[in-house]
């Protein structure tokens, strides 16, 4: 018996939580198949899941497979919910991607599948729907390779009845020369002993050797295996159980090994208690250890496991122990968040595979006297989303999230209305820009010198960097010049600061450099009582750093850069006079049009801001033929004025401003 971890990832509405509830039943797990629809599928568990008939957040359910236990997990297919999917890619060994044969391939679909090759994630390909009207066959191959992978092997012969009830799709048999053919073209482009067997073989390889490169090369992510069926009517579901089996790989690990997992879902129980979604990897975790966990060597916690459950035959039930290739929820960990690994802390998952929100808002509760428990709820939810981001603003006494789109929007103000009791409105949808220095800038203050109210000597320079690069942070004085905690304070003022620019964005691609440092030692009066009027603290660096990066900053100037929509356009030919003119207001950059007979493919570049807009306008534009993809692609930088946001700090741009709200409390002067 071995464990497989198995995400289901498709575009929205592609059949995704369908075909889950199809293995549950094939399985013996449920005696009748839920409908997304009716609200009754397994995995859809939210009451604001069944409402909408979309997946919001990851759902795990166990069965079993012969001798195969696998643990999958439904995804969220509509874009607005890719932060979900993205927690879940850490946890995977392998998954099942899900395109409808009357939709084909869609933009979503592109971003997954592109994904999981870059992670070299093994993936199989399950195209649905094949029962629906509309549904197609060799042209969503066409598009699978076109668009997806050109590694890709169809597993069996054309679908018959297709577009009908009785749509039926079976496997090829092995030694079948339809398969035979094109899977030794494909497996001999990646390894060369096995084309080498071919040539030596008189140009045949046998069933089982083919079978056994199949398996491998899946594995290793270098082919993709394409499956046809119907999730409603259960059609092609047996071949693809079987590849699921056959051909993904099983979940290793050392059950008597050091513990490693990863968080990759963070909820609270019916208590209110915190629950931590972890995948085992290695070793094995039980009731009453101590775990550290937290995301690299100098950020790391520890506490006490009181709680496991695991899942098994359809549920999650109470457990003893967890060991490699379980999915568990870890009770205890207080302090535990999504992306921390548990036990050895050096493997925590921060790294981001798909782009973080570009848009942002602000809520507002009604009446206004709950804003203190709108801030309690909204803290629990980024709990369990860390990339909402939320923006205090306590000058206005506002909070933002960050938000990948409209629905997720309306998400949140039903999740905050059922769950908290609290009725909230959003303001207009602006978009997240960034800053970067347009060059360099430096800038000091000497202790006890000018107008400097502060103890302490702080001198840093703002240097341009590479693109990605974010922000570092050097010394080019010596580090014991002055105690750690002064220096430590410095660096950790440089990195909330650059929070907002001089236009109020966060700066990134920029390296912080100390120039300068000074302090006064903690001194005493002669009768040995500590005098803090004459002894830097912390509080002195923290207060005063902003001021000197911020007059660094203003030297160095900054460029706002908004983000950028890769888009692919396809439309009737004659419909693109009409929409380069559209494309030009809304500050679009296309490329040169792909025109093939009566259809047209546009790509191109677009504001994030704009791309909505584009949305609407589109169907009209194209006699409602017009099929639009777009992805997050870059940042560029503004043309014409460059878009402000309100900062929530005291201002250190404003030094009168700044200073009237920081002074020192200890002998009267500056705090």
């Amino acid at each position: 018996m071995h464990t497989l971890n198995l995400g289901i990832l498709a575009h929205v509405d592609a059949g995704k939580t369908s075909l889950t509830e199809r293995l549950l039943h094939t399985a013996g797990i449920i005696d009748e198949i839920g409908r997304v629809d009716d609200g009754n599928t397994q995995t859809d568990s939210l009451a604001l899941e069944r409402q909408r008939g979309i997946t919001i957040k990851s759902a795990v359910v166990s069965f079993r497979l012969d001798d195969v236990t696998v643990n999958l997990i439904d995804t969220p297919g509509h874009p607005d919910f890719i932060a979900e999917v993205e927690r879940v890619l850490s946890v995977l060994d392998g998954a099942v991607l899900v395109i409808s044969a009357v939709e084909g391939v869609q933009a979503q679909t592109r971003v997954l599948m592109r994904t999981l090759q870059r992670l070299r994630i093994p993936a199989l390909v399950f195209v649905n729907k094949t029962d629906r009207a509309g549904a197609r066959y060799a042209q969503v191959l066409r598009d699978i390779e076109e668009k997806l992978t050109p590694h890709a092997v169809v597993m069996g012969p054309a679908v018959t009845g297709l577009g009908t009830r009785e749509a039926r799709s079976v496997a090829y048999t092995d030694g079948d020369p339809r398969l035979a053919g094109p899977l030794t073209e494909l497996l001999t482009r990646h390894d060369d002993a096995l084309l080498t067997a071919y040539v030596e073989g008189g140009g045949r390889l046998s069933p089982a050797r083919l079978r056994g490169e199949l398996r491998a090369q899946t594995r290793r992510a270098r082919v993709h295996p394409v499956f046809f069926g119907s999730a409603v009517t259960g059609a092609g579901v047996t071949a693809l159980t079987d590849g699921i089996k056959e051909l993904l790989p099983a979940a290793g690990g050392d059950a008597d090994g050091p513990v490693s997992g990863t968080v990759f879902k963070v909820e609270r129980g019916r208590a209110g208690e915190k629950l931590a979604w972890v995948r085992m990897f290695s070793g094995t975790v039980r009731l009453r250890d101590r775990l550290t966990f937290g995301q690299g060597p100098g950020a790391v916690s520890e506490g006490k496991v009181t709680g496991i459950r695991v899942f098994s035959d359809g549920a999650d039930a109470e457990a003893a122990s967890a060991g490699p290739g379980r999915i568990a929820k870890l009770q205890g960990l207080g302090d535990i968040r999504i992306g921390d690994a548990v036990g050895d802390t050096r493997a925590a998952a921060t790294r981001h595979h798909f782009a973080p929100p570009t848009l942002e808002s602000v809520v507002v509760p009604a009446p206004p006297a709950s804003r203190g428990a709108l801030h309690f709820a909204l803290a629990q939810l980024a709990e369990q989303d860390p990339l909402i981001n939320l923006r205090q603003d306590d000058i206005r006494k506002e909070v933002s999230l960050s938000l990948y789109g409209e629905v997720q929007k309306e998400v949140i103000q039903a999740t905050l209305a059922d769950e908290f009791g609290i009725d909230v409105a959003f303001r207009g949808t602006t978009t997240i820009c960034l800053e970067k220095p347009s060059g360099t800038g430096a800038a000091f203050e000497i202790i006890d010198k000018d107008d400097n109210p502060f103890l302490a000597t702080v001198g840093l320079r703002v240097d341009p960097a590479p693109p990605g690069s974010g922000v570092s942070y050097g010394l080019e004085v010596e580090l014991g010049s002055m105690p750690y905690s002064l220096m430590r304070a410095v660096e950790e003022t440089v990195f909330e600061t650059l929070a907002q620019g001089l236009y109020g964005w966060r700066v990134t691609d920029c390296t912080v450099t100390m120039t300068h440092s000074g302090y006064w030692p903690r001194q005493s009066h002669s009768h040995g009582v500590f005098d803090k009027s004459m002894s830097s603290t912390a509080g002195d660096f923290r207060h005063l750093t902003p001021l000197v990066l911020m007059a660094a900053l203003r030297q160095a100037g900054t460029v706002v850069y908004e983000p950028m929509h890769r888009f692919r356009a396809e439309l009737p030919a004659d419909a693109l006079g009409p929409l380069l003119p559209v494309l030009a207001r809304l500050r679009a950059v296309p490329g040169s049009p792909s025109v093939d007979g009566t259809r047209c493919v546009l790509k191109g570049e677009i504001p994030a801001a704009r791309v909505h807009e584009l949305q609407q306008r589109l169907p009209g534009l194209t006699r409602g033929e017009g099929l639009l993809e777009t992805a997050f692609d870059t940042h560029r930088p503004v043309t014409g004025t460059a878009p402000r946001r309100s900062r929530t700090d005291r201002n250190p741009l404003d030094r009168k401003e700044y200073l009237s709200h920081t002074v020192r409390r200890a002998g009267g002067g500056p705090e």
